[in-house]
């Protein structure tokens, strides 16, 4: 039998809360590639501390304060010289693990991180183009050069130096059905309407019209979505469909405002 090969100077960190479901499928493809796995729990009550012990996972319960302070609250507990940060309906494919593996390995001082596409599963189906694809996601860094930025429910990563664009697949199970997919639309305009009144927009009833229906054109006519049969269909309605709902939630906070 050969010799397990030596894990990375990487440290790879979940927010997690009730994530049984999916965080094994997401540590196992971690094997081999992370040296430090951290866990960040916001009071998970099913299986999910189960399964981060049996990975021998870093282990941290806080309580939740949005997305953006819950990550930067586990980056700082990552000891490795570079850090993946992984949602837990998230895995790696096959090549990303070596493009993450061979850029760690081989990145110049000038390199600071790094994007990757994410792929996701919906109704059997990877949604291969449309507004869901590539959908890039900047997730590896060098510790000490990169955090989380953004709204409390709305988080992006910010990096000093030069970021490249990886290959290889993040594969997404944020969907595993339609009902998944709705429920979360009310935290999708909860964030929306946060975001927009942070940076002092208001609303507009031509944007609130038209938006949809170019987000519909752009995703299943420009971007092909069509391509992908009627689950890009589907992506291309329901994106259409988010975006109405969002922009009404301002529309919505104004009439409040002004009943108020």
């Amino acid at each position: 039998m050969s010799p397990t090969p030596p894990a990375l100077d990487l440290s790879v960190f979940v927010v997690t809360r009730d994530e049984e479901a999916n965080l094994r499928r997401c540590l196992d493809s971690l094997r081999g590639i992370a040296r430090e796995i951290v866990i960040v729990d916001s009071g998970s009550t099913d299986g999910t501390r189960a399964v981060a012990e049996e990975f021998g996972a870093a282990w941290h319960q806080r309580d939740w304060s949005g997305f953006r302070d819950q990550k930067n609250h586990a980056l700082s507990k990552c000891g490795g010289g570079w850090v993946l940060c992984l949602d837990a309906d998230e895995a790696l494919s096959d090549a990303l693990r070596d493009e993450i593996k061979a850029t760690v390995e081989t990145a110049s001082p000038e390199l600071g991180g790094a994007r990757c596409p994410r792929l996701s599963k919906f109704l059997g189906r990877w949604i291969r183009h449309g507004d869901w694809y590539p959908d890039r996601q900047l997730r590896l860094f060098r510790r000490g050069r990169g955090k989380f930025a953004g709204g409390a429910g709305h988080d992006h990563a910010e990096v000093e130096g030069e970021v490249v664009e990886l290959k290889g697949d993040l594969l997404h199970y944020s969907y595993p059905d339609i009902n998944t997919f709705v429920a979360k639309l009310g935290t999708f305009g909860d964030a929306f309407l946060e975001d927009r009144l942070a940076r002092g927009k208001s609303w507009s009833p031509l944007g609130n019209v038209l938006r949809p229906w170019w987000r519909f054109f752009r995703g299943y006519v420009l971007r092909r979505g069509f391509l992908d049969g009627f689950p890009g269909y589907w992506v291309a309605k329901a994106t259409a469909f988010s975006t109405f709902l969002r922009h009404s939630r301002l529309y919505e906070h104004q009439q409040r405002g002004d009943e108020g």
